[in-house]
């Protein structure tokens, strides 16, 4: 371990609070690593979980674009592989935001809640923002609880660590913390179908839209509570 670099557990490191070898950058866990905060190996970029990343927060591998999930893509935010577009959730593909394969050109429709819509329609709609949540969040040392630092016993060296959450957990936690009006955005979105949100997310906003609320009808009161039709 370099002498002159701080609470390194690996060796060879440039930077700070690394476990991995050979890291330039800080609080890398694994190794090769140039940017920092990354769990994979041989990353240049910052955040990643995956291996041999140039963009930054990425899970997958061996991407050079930003916020990849799945792997080889050269774009941003794509989910699926290979993708010289942004935002595609297929393979393949030359242009944005597609969901099949092999495409060089945007359908004019998307699928929003399983039903068509103009893709126009669905890009100037206004999306509340803790749609867009992440399954990483770095927890500092002082944030850390006493369990937490006990199944994580290198904070003392990274400074804390990275805690992952399983899909549903991260959007239900960005959902809770998100202001009314946000979650007042989600049920003006085009063909906005609270079961198909509830079966993707767990979040069952059409119970919290309406149970419980009271309406007054010829100066009586009545408490709400919904009801499913078959």
């Amino acid at each position: 371990m370099t002498k002159d670099n701080k609470s390194n557990t690996g060796d060879s490191n440039t930077g700070n609070w690394n476990t991995g070898d050979r890291n330039t950058g800080h609080r890398n866990t694994s190794d090769w690593n140039i940017g920092d905060s990354n769990t994979g190996h041989r990353n240049i970029g910052h955040s990643n979980t995956g291996h041999r990343n140039t963009g930054d927060r990425n899970t997958g591998h061996c991407n050079t674009g930003n916020r990849n999930t799945s792997d080889c893509n050269t774009g941003d935010r794509n989910t699926g592989y290979r993708n010289i577009g942004h935002s595609n959730t297929g393979d393949w593909n030359t242009c944005d935001k597609e969901v099949g394969f092999f495409n060089t050109k945007q359908h004019e429709k998307v699928r929003v809640f399983n039903e068509w819509v103009y893709r126009d329609v669905w890009d100037n709609a206004d999306k509340p923002s803790f749609l867009y949540f992440t399954l990483t969040e770095w927890v500092y040392e002082f944030d850390m609880t006493d369990q937490e630092k006990i199944d994580n016993n290198t904070f003392h060296t990274t400074g804390g660590y990275l805690k992952s959450y399983e899909y549903k957990e991260a959007f239900q936690k960005s959902y809770n913390e998100a202001p009314q009006e946000e979650k007042d955005m989600l049920l003006k979105l085009p063909n906005f179908d609270a079961d198909v949100f509830k079966e993707i997310s767990g979040i069952d906003v059409g119970k919290a839209s309406c149970d419980g609320k009271t309406v007054v009808i010829e100066g009586v009161e009545y408490e709400l509570k919904r009801k499913t039709v078959q």
